[in-house]
């Protein structure tokens, strides 16, 4: 039997590989990040009361930010607009909040930036919520549009290095001939770990990831069979490793 190598953090790596294995379907775990606080939550506070729009780019940014806001006896505020990249983000927040929050059908930047909420924004006052880098074209974007646009860092992703020849001889004799990873970066750093004498066995698997931005960014790596979920909700990457 093959089997499905997931490397997307905790906790929905081990709950991705608990549905997968519910399924029928091999799985085996290897996270290539791990998640802490960030530097700039102490800052929060003031960024989110002189904010018009708040955008939330994960979950972990929402639970880092009102563990945090809790923890010092604060609310978010209901003067904000707030937005997040995908649905499982937006109902994290919108529980977290109590507010109403927007986000697209399609859980990436650029859909995002497509939204109502955002197409007026010239001289708003846009808080992004994020970790250690990403989502650079929202900003960008918004930017050019006239925004006033900063950033909290309020998680950090550490990367966890690995040996390419044992983990790669190790993945080899589980059979995995597909991958799930679910970021940009995450996808950089795996390709960084492999030795040049294992790309081989690296272009031939399947690769899962949740947006046609990064199926793009992997091609042009050199993965052959790159397929694009359109979100990294853990049910929507079951259902596409579903035989």
């Amino acid at each position: 039997m093959n089997t499905v190598l997931v490397t997307r953090p905790e906790p929905a790596g081990k709950e991705l590989c608990k549905q997968l294995q519910q399924q029928g379907i091999q799985a085996l775990y290897h996270p290539l990040i791990d998640i802490e606080e960030g530097p700039d939550l102490s800052s929060l506070p003031q960024a989110l009361e002189r904010s018009h729009i708040v955008i939330a780019v994960s979950q972990f940014a929402v639970e880092y930010s009102h563990q945090y806001l809790i923890q010092n006896k604060l609310s978010w505020p209901s003067h904000c607009q707030y937005l997040a990249v995908g649905q499982k983000t937006a109902s994290s927040l919108s529980k977290a909040s109590g507010h109403k929050v927007h986000y697209p059908e399609i859980s990436d930047s650029e859909h995002l930036l497509q939204l109502s909420q955002l197409q007026h924004a010239e001289k708003c006052q846009v808080l992004i919520l994020r970790g250690n880098g990403g989502r650079e074209v929202i900003y960008d974007t918004l930017t050019q549009h006239g925004a006033i646009v900063s950033y909290k860092e309020v998680y950090r992703r550490t990367d966890r290095p690995f040996d390419s020849h044992k983990a790669v001889a190790a993945w080899r004799d589980a059979k995995v001939n597909t991958l799930v990873i679910t970021s940009g970066q995450q996808l950089q750093f795996f390709v960084s770990q492999v030795n040049r004498d294992d790309q081989n066995w690296l272009w031939q698997q399947r690769l899962l990831v949740p947006s046609e931005r990064i199926a793009t960014q992997a091609r042009s790596m050199g993965f052959i069979d790159v397929i694009s979920t359109g979100s990294a909700h853990n049910s929507d990457l079951v259902a596409a490793l579903q035989p």
